[in-house]
């Protein structure tokens, strides 16, 4: 939404459901003219990093939730609808590419008066936040990659939606009613830019250059992603810091699915630990640690 535009539609962008979504505190600012929701944790405890949660292709942060609000008393916790998703205004001119949403990420921090962060993206987030990596490498402290998207397996289009397709079969079903109103607003038009950027960007490149600690988490029933002996074969020639986690039993939306395994993983991951099955998250789900990079040794 650009500044000049009026008053009055910048309340109804700005319309606030009457329950609360989230047990984070929900709240709007503007950034470069444009409204932004977010949330945010209500009392961050005194000290901690701040850890941002970066949502994927069409939808907005609110499918994030489960992880992120498990994770809410260990950092200071931030969950914003990039500009044109969810809840937050357009920009007037052309829809985002994947550098502009690693650019309005970075200015929704400035907003927020934080320098450094550590990003946990899923699906279209993770070459969001490689991107970021790549334009502001001073400013990230850890990447978390979750289902990465994006790469040759997803195209062409058709071939990404018949996968989206067949996940939407392996998630649970209230998944639906949270997904769903996002996809409606985001609209087709968009749909196909978005993806047509997505699919020219260097996924595979920007993450095998990342220059800083990087956890990828995937889900061994994730059709989005290729085979895991593929994974396996990639994953060999990497000697940078990049730990490389299989949830057996998850699909792609793995922040809503299971929030559970994944913050146990997160929180194992920021303190170096070794990573090990969540005994609190019983269940047909297991944690397999499948590489670890040889500084994280």
């Amino acid at each position: 939404m650009a500044a000049t535009e009026s008053t009055s539609n910048r309340h109804r962008t700005r319309r606030t459901p009457k329950h609360p979504q989230s047990r984070l505190a929900e709240r709007w600012t503007t950034v470069d003219g444009v409204d932004v929701f977010y949330r945010e944790s209500a009392e961050p405890p005194p000290g901690a990093p701040v850890m941002m949660h970066v949502h994927g292709f069409g939808l907005s942060g609110r499918y994030l939730l489960p992880t992120a609000e498990l994770l809410d008393g260990d950092f200071h916790t931030l969950v914003p609808d990039l500009p044109g998703f969810g809840r937050s205004g357009r920009r007037s001119r052309r829809e985002l590419d994947v550098p502009d949403l690693a650019d309005a990420a970075a200015r929704f921090l400035d907003d927020r008066q934080v320098e450094r962060v550590t990003l946990v993206g899923n699906s279209m987030g993770c070459p969001v936040i490689c991107e970021f990596a790549h334009l502001y490498p001073d400013r990230l402290e850890r990447a978390i990659l979750v289902s990465p998207a994006g790469g040759l397996h997803n195209q062409p289009l058709v071939r990404a939606m018949a996968q989206l397709a067949r996940d939407g079969g392996r998630e649970p079903r209230s998944m639906v009613g949270v997904a769903a109103p996002d996809y409606l607003k985001f609209g087709l038009t968009s749909t196909a830019r978005m993806f047509d950027s997505l699919m020219r960007y260097p996924t595979l490149q920007r993450l095998l250059a990342l220059p800083i600690p990087t956890l990828a988490v995937l889900g061994d029933r994730d059709p989005l992603m290729p085979p895991l002996d593929r994974v396996h074969e990639v994953v060999a020639h990497i000697d940078t810091d990049v730990l490389v986690v299989v949830i057996e039993g998850a699909a792609h939306a793995i922040n809503f699915s299971h929030p559970g395994e994944l913050a146990h993983i997160i929180r194992q991951f920021m303190a170096d630990r070794p990573i090990a099955d969540d005994p609190d998250s019983p269940g047909l789900a297991r944690i397999v640690e499948v590489h670890r990079g040889t500084g994280l040794a």
